[in-house]
């Protein structure tokens, strides 16, 4: 269980709104009903329990979830994978940009 603890990446909410471009990846980690509430608009979503299937680009990814918890556990196993991911700590629950969803 420690191996979670593990030291991934991780960049701030503002920190991350300031770096976002059209060209960044995101990752949203969280179900399809609360990305479905809102998200960032180029995120795709995948889900914790099948992101271990994602096939993407080996291109740096930025990672997301509601508070933060699942997506560190989801850039860390896209670390094992060979991927260059990089957590957003807090989250949506702290996320000030623009989103896109709510339906």
């Amino acid at each position: 269980m420690l191996s979670l603890f593990q030291s991934v990446p991780a960049i701030s909410t503002r920190d991350f709104a300031a770096t976002l471009t059209t060209k960044t990846k995101v990752i949203d980690v969280r179900t399809p009903s609360e990305y479905r509430e809102g998200h960032i608009r180029q995120a795709i979503n995948v889900p914790l329990n099948k992101i271990a299937n994602y096939s993407g680009k080996k291109e740096p990814l930025y990672v997301i979830c509601q508070s933060g918890a699942r997506s560190k556990q989801a850039a860390k196993l896209l670390t094992k994978m060979g991927y260059d991911a990089t957590t957003i700590r807090g989250g949506m629950n702290q996320w000030q940009g623009p989103i896109q969803g709510g339906k």
